[in-house]
């Protein structure tokens, strides 16, 4: 990527690590968008941190101009969690991205509870 690149960049908010439940450490990102392309962008500066790069899922959702766009990222049915929270708060033009640190232990249904709590704490920094 080139220092251009890098300008064309959306610019990236970053709360780091929200919340941790039996192990598992949750963080929340976001960024306003308008395009695909800009979407992976955000996507690609995120992983120029090696934590994050690293980490076990970073699911996201996206509502652009041309319709919604989401990635699960392994983590079955985040994406559609994330969507539906910024199409209740009709958020438009935006991307937010839950990444999951793996701690050992199964969550069950109350992954879902936390990727709304990470997406929750987003939105009321916004």
């Amino acid at each position: 990527m080139t220092r251009n690149d890098k300008a064309a960049t959306p610019a990236l908010t970053r709360l780091g690590v929200v919340l941790t439940d039996r192990g598992s450490k949750y963080a929340v990102s976001g960024a306003p968008v308008t395009s695909r392309a800009e979407v992976d962008a955000v996507l690609a500066a995120l992983k120029e941190d090696r934590a994050y790069a690293k980490a076990t899922h970073n699911t996201w959702a996206a509502m652009l101009p041309a319709g919604a766009l989401k990635a699960d990222d392994g983590e079955s049915g985040a994406g559609m969690v994330i969507l539906r929270m910024m199409e209740r708060e009709e958020i438009a033009d935006h991307v937010i991205i839950v990444t999951r640190w793996y701690g050992g232990k199964k969550l069950g249904g109350d992954r879902f509870r936390r990727v709304q709590d990470a997406v929750r704490a987003y939105l009321e920094a916004r």
